[in-house]
């Protein structure tokens, strides 16, 4: 699945990704996907309680090589 927006927060611990996947969300139209790569292990459960929260969709996560991938679709 293609992303229509990208969102680095590698190096950067909780709140701090959960916040700009927030900032960045808001801006989008309903439909819209937004891939996450973090390096924080927190994010994992922090993106399926922000997903759950806001009703937005946690298509896909998958981790490599200590990188996290989130892709959320906006509803």
């Amino acid at each position: 699945m293609n992303a229509d927006v990208e969102l680095d927060t590698r190096g950067l611990n909780c709140p701090l990704p959960i916040l700009k996947a927030k900032k960045s969300i808001s801006a989008m139209a309903a439909g819209q996907v937004l891939r996450i790569t973090a390096t924080d292990p927190g994010s994992v459960k922090d993106m399926e309680s922000f997903c759950k929260q806001t009703g937005n969709e946690l298509v896909q996560s998958s981790s490599e090589g200590g990188e996290f991938v989130f892709l959320l679709k906006k509803h």
